[in-house]
């Protein structure tokens, strides 16, 4: 059986000298990985973060790893990849979302959610520094927690105020509430640790460093 899909990527493995196994989000699938085989260096621009991709998935009875092939890019995202902080926001955000949603995983509306996210950094010109802890309390509803203020309070401590400034604010005004590098880290830190135990996974996002030290 074969299926036309999008496919989110959330990261890749390689799996020989020119095969690669990438893990995605998509509608019809979920979180699932595809092995892709022939995809040589010159090809790997195709698979970074958060590239959303078209591809036909070859479904097999023999194994529960599909094969993707005839993979396009959808989005060209020029407007993150020309960009080195928006890059490294991806790499944070796809860290996330690969080790929180779990192999298997089909969460209604979270790959539409995470699409008009992705696209939503790409269009941004300015005012973005914040924009990973909008997503991360956005997750936090998209993966069916809807949380209150007071459910975070215990997570983020001393910047409780702030998230629940975040939590109030409309997203443009979001955007711009002003914090340095610090703050943001430790309110991350904190809105991770809530998700992580919510979904009983212990997040410890190797990204949020770069972030840290790159928005100060």
């Amino acid at each position: 059986m074969i299926t036309a899909t999008e496919l989110i990527v959330l990261h890749t493995t390689k799996v020989g000298d020119n095969s690669i196994v990438i893990h995605t989000l998509s509608r019809e699938y979920g979180r699932r990985s595809f092995l892709v085989r022939g995809a040589g260096k010159k090809a790997m621009s195709l698979f970074l973060p958060l590239n959303v991709l078209e591809a036909e998935v070859v479904e097999s009875s023999k194994s529960n790893l599909f094969a993707a092939r005839n993979i396009l890019s959808v989005c060209p995202l020029i407007g993150i990849r020309n960009n080195i902080l928006k890059n490294s926001m991806t790499m944070f955000i796809s860290e996330v979302l690969y080790r929180v949603v779990r192999e298997g995983c089909s969460e209604p509306g979270l790959y539409e959610w995470c699409r008009k996210n992705i696209l939503t950094l790409d269009a941004l010109e300015s005012d973005f520094s914040n924009f990973h802890i909008r997503f991360l309390l956005e997750l936090a509803v998209a993966l069916g927690f809807s949380p209150q203020a007071k459910d975070i309070e215990h997570f983020v401590g001393e910047r409780f105020p702030v998230v629940e400034q975040f939590m109030m604010l409309p997203y443009a005004e979001s955007m711009l509430v002003p914090l340095n590098g610090k703050v943001r880290n430790e309110i991350a830190e904190g809105l991770l640790k809530y998700i992580g135990f919510h979904t009983e996974t212990s997040l410890n996002i190797n990204s949020l460093k770069v972030l840290r030290e790159l928005f100060a």
